[in-house]
């Protein structure tokens, strides 16, 4: 028989982030309160049903059951078990504090046992504790979980764009579809000739969405990708970095670079739709008096380069487009190479590239120590934090440094591996020019002489009504040998110029 002086709230909660699988379902917790209110003849005067987590205070419908116990609209709660109520000490407090007060008769629960005296209050408080112990280990075992994973190099959250997830190895692995589309709007942005927000419209043309891949990036999305380090290969995870061991999309020469032109907030170069007059001398040389651009008129029936005075009023003189092709073939001319000699050349250069074979292997075995040695400080810097020697602060700053540190070796030993013997290719494609230089002086078009003069030099500048420009090491020295008439093969194997310059190319330097 049901007692009619007494009413009951039912609760009924299930969180959607809840771990636990045998805490039943809503519905199932509806089936089982209310059978359980019939069979000991409790009177409901109304069900809250919530799903939302109680690990922190703030719930709105426990605060609105809450308000109607302390008006006096029910006298006790019906639940499944005490930590349906509360999961946090705020709230387990207050249903302590009701029943404290008399604003609370009883508690019913089908799994516990409670009455409101001295050790049922006890037994309460010491089920909301246990409540609270359990989110609480299950929180820091979560997080301990989350950091093991970072410091075996694999990434704990879900993908970022350009990855998916592994469900069975619980690890990420590239996206074949949009990989690729990440990988040029870092190559498109390391030019300097597109800004942000062309990346954004063309990677959004292309297909590319966000993590559910319905909605078009935005432009801060594309600043947050350029500048994310785990395309090519470090993870940075609150503020923290850890190696990764994921395969990159990008290198982290192409990273820096885009990192270069965040901080330039370059603009593009070449304003997209505007189109000019196909002169071919145009824009190709700057004023040695002013540095504007030169450009190019037609005045009867003959083109003619002048400057654009568009900084201030300019005395540099007018020349003629046929004079300027002429300079350009004498340019070429200069440090252009018979065949026979550029044979020779090419001999020594081969022969050059088996001694420095064994030299590369010699710095990168040293590369190899120097990585062992990082990796070994590592372990070092982590038992110092152990023991308290650091505090966290400086642990992180160290451990970042040292991060970036064997990144950049891996990266110099993953160019060895890609490169080898390759750092004299520029030399041979340089004696390989100077044949090809030398026939283009001769019969070359002036469209083609002028993207050879771009490869022998820099900076081309007119000023007096000549060329002037900055030749590369190898051009300059070839100049000067023939302007010295050393120009035979016997002479010029002696000098040898094919063995370049240790900075000729840096960066497959050891």
């Amino acid at each position: 028989m049901q007692n009619l002086t007494m009413r009951y709230f039912l609760y009924a909660r299930k969180s959607t982030d809840e771990p636990d699988r045998q805490i039943l379902s809503i519905e199932a917790q509806l089936a089982e309160l209310r059978d359980y209110a019939q069979k000991n003849g409790l009177a409901i005067a109304r069900e809250f049903i919530e799903s939302k987590t109680a690990k922190e205070p703030g719930r709105e419908i426990f605060n609105e059951m809450v308000a109607g116990l302390e008006q006096g609209a029910a006298h006790g709660i019906v639940a499944w078990h005490p930590d349906r109520l509360a999961r946090n000490s705020i709230d387990g407090g207050r249903l302590i504090y009701l029943v404290d007060t008399g604003k609370v008769l009883e508690l019913k629960f089908p799994t516990f046992w409670f009455d409101p005296t001295p050790q049922g209050k006890f037994m309460l408080s010491i089920a909301f504790g246990q409540s609270k112990y359990y989110v609480d280990n299950l929180s820091e075992n979560v997080k301990r979980g989350i950091r093991q994973k970072l410091r075996n190099g694999i990434w704990p959250s879900w993908a970022p764009m350009g990855y998916l997830n592994d469900i069975a190895t619980h690890t990420i692995h590239i996206d074949k579809e949009r990989a690729p589309l990440i990988k040029k709007a870092f190559e498109m942005y390391a030019t300097g000739n597109y800004t942000v927000k062309e990346i954004r419209d063309s990677v959004n043309a292309a297909g590319l969405r966000g993590r559910k891949f319905k909605r078009d990036l935005s432009i801060s999305n594309i600043h947050y990708m350029l500048g994310n380090p785990i395309y090519y290969g470090v993870m940075r995870y609150y503020g923290e970095v850890y190696e990764a061991k994921h395969k990159p999309i990008i290198t982290k020469d192409l990273y820096d670079k885009c990192q270069e032109m965040l901080k330039r907030k370059s603009k593009p170069k070449v304003k997209k739709g505007h189109t000019l007059k196909p002169y071919v001398y145009r824009g190709a040389f700057r004023c040695a008096s002013c540095g504007c651009f030169i450009t190019t008129e037609t005045q009867k029936g003959h083109n003619y380069l002048h400057c654009t005075k568009k900084k201030r009023p300019c005395a540099e003189p007018f020349v003629r487009e046929e004079e300027i092709d002429k300079q350009v073939r004498d340019l070429l001319k200069g440090v252009s190479l018979p065949p026979a000699l550029a044979a020779d050349a090419l001999n020594n250069i081969n022969a050059e590239e088996s001694k420095a074979a064994q030299a590369g292997e010699e710095a990168a075995q040293n590369l190899r120590d120097n990585l062992a040695i990082l990796t070994d400080q590592l372990g070092q810097l982590l038992d110092l934090v152990l023991q308290g020697s650091i505090n966290q602060s400086e642990y992180v700053s160290k451990k970042a440094q040292l991060v970036y540190e064997k990144k950049e070796i891996e990266n110099k030993l993953a160019a060895f591996a890609r490169q080898g013997a390759k750092r004299f290719e520029p030399l041979k494609r340089f004696y390989e020019l100077c044949v090809d230089v030398g026939e283009s002086a001769v019969s070359g078009s002036p469209a083609d002489n002028l993207q050879k003069l771009k490869k022998i030099g820099s900076n081309p500048i007119i000023g007096g009504k000549k060329i002037n420009l900055n030749f590369s090491f190898p051009a300059e020295k070839l100049r000067a040998l023939a302007g010295a008439a050393d120009l035979n093969c016997a002479k010029f194997s002696e000098k040898k110029i094919w063995r370049g310059r240790r900075d000729l190319n840096p960066r497959s330097s050891p």
